[in-house]
């Protein structure tokens, strides 16, 4: 290569202006990222918008109508909706609006309740268990499996017999064993998060195992566990409404959408109303859940769509 060769050449004083005068654009978290990714997925900000009703009607649902969810008129029994009674009546002349969205308020609690309990006991039960390792990991899991293997159906069973039934037994019998599907997620999140660079140097500068722990694992390990939750609760709600479905939950007067379902099946060849709307809201819980579910996975884990 000659001497005279022009390796570069220095920029004219309009194109240094041109780059001086370049927009910058802001740096991005994590979260944001993840937020954007959310917001072009309508699906699940369809389900998104969907639970946002399905929570605002639970809270002012009941205040709309001027009936009580056990104020009967037997003379009004069975009445199809009308501009007096919007969904219609059952079998003793009770609004079915009022008791749907005074149901929404049982249903949401029981399944909201149950799945952050589950989320409190597995995120700290997993996460010890992968943080110490070893023979603490082998006996927590082991333990984990046998509790898995009991049917929570039985588990209700014999909370109606010792406590009675209700919505404290539901809540216990979902949660007894609810937490183990989470606890094993957080295990192998934390397990793989445990090998990772940071958590060395936490070590190394004398961070304790508490710091470490909930500073550095569990906050690094939200995303699947925000999945994870928000894919339990729709779990819930249903069990919620299988178990009072069968008998086994909220009792009369108490509205759920499993007793709604329950009392309006065997009206379901002459009076359909009874039955369909408690049903669509229970399936419009679950699938506004469990897209909304999906969506959270795709945003926080773009490769999954790869």
């Amino acid at each position: 290569m000659s001497d005279d060769t022009i390796l570069f050449t220095p920029l004219s004083s309009s194109a240094r202006a041109t780059v001086e005068e370049a927009e910058i654009l802001p740096s991005s978290s994590y979260w944001k990222e993840a937020w954007i990714r959310l917001k072009a997925n309508r699906l699940a900000m369809f389900g998104l918008y969907a639970l946002c009703f399905l929570i605002v009607m639970a809270i002012l649902g009941p205040f709309l109508s001027p009936y009580s969810y056990y104020e009967t008129h037997l003379q009004l029994k069975n009445q199809s909706p009308d501009a007096q009674f919007w969904l219609g009546t059952d079998e003793l002349g009770r609004d079915l609006f009022t008791r749907c969205w005074w149901g929404a308020r049982i249903s949401l609690f029981v399944g909201i309740t149950a799945s952050l309990v589950d989320l409190i006991i597995g995120v700290l039960y997993g996460s010890i268990a992968a943080f110490f390792g070893g023979k603490t990991d082998e006996w927590m899991m082991r333990i984990a499996d046998v509790l898995c293997a009991i049917p929570y159906l039985l588990v209700v069973i014999l909370l109606m017999v010792i406590i009675g039934s209700g919505i404290t037994s539901i809540i216990l019998a979902l949660t007894l064993t609810g937490w183990i599907n989470m606890a094993r997620i957080v295990r192998s999140q934390i397990l793989q998060l445990k090998q990772q660079d940071f958590v060395t140097a936490a070590h190394v500068i004398g961070a304790s195992n508490r710091r470490i722990l909930f500073r550095h694992l569990i906050p690094n390990a939200m995303a699947p566990i925000i999945v994870t939750l928000t894919l339990t609760i729709p779990s819930a709600i249903f069990a919620e409404a299988f178990l009072s479905f069968l008998g086994l939950g909220v009792q009369a007067p108490i509205a759920s959408w499993g007793t709604m379902a329950n009392d309006g099946l065997p009206a379901l060849r002459y009076y359909p109303w009874r039955l369909f709307f408690p049903a669509i809201l229970i399936s419009l819980t679950m699938f506004s859940f469990n897209v909304l579910g999906d969506g959270l996975r795709d945003a926080f884990d773009p490769r999954l769509k790869k």
